[in-house]
């Protein structure tokens, strides 16, 4: 089935967009999804203590796949490889991290946070495993072994989002207030640049991402003491804003997704999902949604997906957005073409 709008695409109304399927099972709050590889399955974490696979083309989940975990699942995420899949949250008040090799289906158990862990990131390569906690730390794990390779590394204060660099030399760390932006070198195990201080509510643990070249960090940020709702993309060596930021939003925001090849970038708050054209800032459109917890795109883009409550909406992106995107990936394609012939 496929998802409809009420009305035509347009940037300047905000529409409903009906799901194209719904995933129902989980018994309390979904905190976090995240497709596999292929896009043909969706791996979600919620309050009720189970993650959960679920089967993209049947809509249903994949029983004899739930993991049970002691206490709330807070993250989630899928190697690119799709060998590992790996849970976040807490045990007995010390963070509680697990990584399942699909594979085989034996769990490696990784402990060092002393509390609640809130972001997990993989390494581009499906080597490395990154942890963020409210314990105001990161650590970063090797995934074949399970020993701690890097970390802790201390920020501020506890923190709501990490995201490698692409080559794994990077890590973007991000406050769970959105107030404080952090590099740290994997390999020198310092802090390269910080900007923004320790800040106070409301939380945001909408994820940080680095565009394709590591050069820019994109991420929701507040240089004020209002809430982090506004979008900076940051050069990445100095933290100082590139270009025109992401505004819109009137709530601090839940989520954010910028797609593989940097053209998409998909922004949730509250009730509101906002779709723009990466390089030109243009807002593509914005949706009515219920309240959203956690947002993510399929690998291709072609499927936007949401969670809120105990269900996940999943969307087919509209096709005159793809289309917009694609032309403009295009252009910029032959622009660089024609500067290399030059």
């Amino acid at each position: 089935m496929a998802s409809t709008l009420t009305q035509s695409t347009t940037a300047n109304t905000t529409m409903f967009l009906a799901p194209a399927m719904t995933l129902r099972g989980h018994e309390d709050q979904i905190r976090s999804i995240s497709y596999f590889p292929k896009g043909k399955r969706m791996l979600s974490g919620s309050d009720d203590l189970t993650a959960r696979q679920w089967d993209m083309q049947v809509g249903k989940e994949i029983p004899k796949l739930r993991d049970v975990c002691k206490r709330q699942i807070r993250a989630v995420a899928v190697s690119r490889d799709g060998r590992w899949v790996v849970t976040g949250g807490s045990h007995s008040g010390r963070g509680e991290l697990k990584a399942c090799d699909v594979q085989t289906g034996i769990v490696k158990t990784f402990e060092g946070h002393s509390k609640e862990t809130y972001c997990i990131d993989i390494s581009t390569d499906s080597a490395l495993l990154v942890s963020g906690a409210i314990d105001r730390s990161a650590h970063i794990w090797s995934l074949e072994t399970g020993k701690l390779v890097a970390g802790p590394f201390t920020s501020l204060q506890g923190l709501g989002a990490v995201r490698f660099s692409h080559d794994s030399k990077k890590l973007a760390v991000k406050s769970d207030v959105g107030k404080c932006l952090e590099v740290w070198g994997v390999h020198t195990r310092k802090l390269d640049v910080r900007t923004g201080t320790f800040g106070y509510d409301p939380m945001s643990y909408a994820s940080v991402f680095w565009t394709k070249k590591n050069l820019t960090i994109v991420a929701a940020f507040s240089f004020t003491d209002d809430p982090a709702r506004t979008i900076y993309e940051f050069d990445a060596s100095t933290l100082k804003t590139v270009g025109t930021p992401f505004e819109g939003h009137t709530m601090v925001l839940a989520g954010l997704v910028l797609s593989s090849d940097d053209t998409l970038l998909v922004t949730g708050c509250y009730e509101t999902i906002k779709l723009w054209a990466f390089e030109s800032r243009h807002l593509l459109a914005s949706f009515n949604v219920l309240p959203l917890g956690s947002l993510t795109l399929s690998p291709d883009s072609r499927q936007l997906a949401y969670a809120s409550g105990s269900d996940i909406y999943i969307y087919n992106t509209p096709a005159e957005i793809l289309a917009s995107i694609g032309s403009a990936s295009d252009a910029q394609a032959s622009v660089r073409r024609l500067i290399q012939i030059v």
